[in-house]
């Protein structure tokens, strides 16, 4: 099962080391305590949209940036469950900026999918 209160605690983390910087500093710019903003970087704590929003100020990031990571990371995460269902699962794509064609993913038993996204942003939309 995809949680989706992990990928966003994922997402936050990584935005936080590549700034480089430490959770008391991210926690005590947002008002945060520092034992609550670790449990959502571990997914373990479901944020309210205050509190992602008091983090994203703190980390000088749009919420819709944020996510729209949580996105992509959403939608991979369903293509690599989906390729290890019986079925091909038809996945619409809505390309942006670059141009990423999915039109299924067949079920794989022995093999490893891999998904390589262009450098600039793609919005992928699994249904």
């Amino acid at each position: 099962m995809i949680l989706l209160r992990r990928l966003l605690g994922d997402v936050l983390r990584r935005q936080r080391q590549r700034q480089g910087r430490t959770l008391r500093e991210v926690s005590s710019s947002a008002r945060v305590s520092l034992g609550y903003l670790s449990e959502v970087e571990r997914g373990q704590k479901e944020a309210s949209s205050e509190l992602l929003s008091a983090i994203c100020d703190a980390l000088d990031v749009r919420m819709s940036e944020l996510m729209r990571e949580v996105s992509d990371e959403l939608s991979l995460a369903e293509l690599a469950a989906s390729a290890t269902a019986d079925e091909p699962v038809p996945v619409p794509v809505r390309p942006m900026l670059g141009s990423l064609a999915v039109t299924s993913v067949p079920k794989v038993p022995t093999e490893r999918v891999t998904i390589k996204a262009p450098t600039e942003a793609v919005d992928v939309v699994a249904a």
